[in-house]
């Protein structure tokens, strides 16, 4: 099998992971992805999770902005918080408070600042708690030795699998664990899933799944964060699909496609 004609793109900064001028606390960390994904468990805490996992949460846990911030905001609060240049080890209560989207970005520029070709992904996890797939981002990347992109999810800390009974490598999760936006839009519109399996709490079916289609899609345009994050906002008539939703559903779809199979956003259409 021949390497993807992307990997570059996919090995490159973008407007949320570039780490500006703080490029010297993540750089020279190695390519060993269960050691990156430990540094950002050092410097990460969940916002749901924390409150639940750790005895010393930090004492912002409730009033913690959920905005997903640029990996370079991140790493300017953690400098302020620690005087070396390198990125910190800190105790639970003084982790910077975020959600699966904010440990993804920042594995992903870790791994992009070391050479390794990566993106975020937006689909859905069975393994947060129930028997649903719930809205989850993780980072995909690409295991150079065995030719194939694997998934990792560095919110997976010791504390994490334990609570949730986790059997596999979090550094290669299996694809019916997380299924990503385009496989479950796929799964659902085909009736092998039921399209209500999917979503976020208690908002749930195909207009979800086509929410994080779209988010997906643009997670690999290097654009995590998009208007489609007002998905929350949206009222009753706007989470019916339409004709012209579920054709624009179609080719959001068909690029996501494209891109997997290692063809060149540029000549896929897209504007990176």
């Amino acid at each position: 099998m021949s390497q993807p004609e992307n990997l570059p793109f996919f090995r490159q900064h973008g407007l949320y992971t570039d780490p500006l001028g703080r490029r010297g606390m993540i750089s020279g960390l190695g390519r060993d992805t269960q050691h990156l994904c430990g540094l950002v468990q050092n410097v990460l805490i969940h916002d749901a999770f924390g409150k639940v996992l750790y005895d010393n949460p930090p004492k912002n846990m409730d009033t913690a902005s959920r905005e997903t911030l640029p990996v370079a905001d991140r790493l300017a609060q953690l400098a302020a918080r620690n005087e070396g240049d390198r990125l910190p080890s800190l105790a639970t209560e003084k982790r910077l408070v975020g959600t699966c989207r904010d440990y993804a970005l920042m594995l992903c520029a870790l791994l992009r600042e070391n050479g390794v070709p990566a993106r975020l992904r937006c689909g859905f996890a069975n393994y947060l708690g129930g028997d649903s797939y719930e809205d989850h981002w993780l980072v995909e990347y690409w295991m150079e030795d065995e030719n194939r992109w694997a998934k990792a999810d560095a919110q997976l800390d010791e504390a994490h699998c334990r609570h949730l009974k986790i059997d596999f490598d979090i550094t290669d999760v299996p694809e019916y664990r997380f299924i990503v936006g385009r496989r479950a839009w796929e799964l659902a519109q085909t009736d092998a899933m039921n399209s209500d399996w999917f979503g976020h709490g208690e908002d749930r079916g195909m207009w979800f799944i086509r929410v994080n289609l779209a988010r997906d899609l643009m997670a690999l345009c290097k654009h995590e964060v998009s208007p489609w994050d007002d998905w929350r906002k949206m009222s009753a008539g706007e989470r019916v699909l339409d004709e012209s939703s579920l054709a624009e559903a179609a080719w959001m779809d068909d690029k996501i496609r494209t891109i997997e199979t290692g063809v060149l956003e540029a000549r896929a259409g897209l504007s990176p």
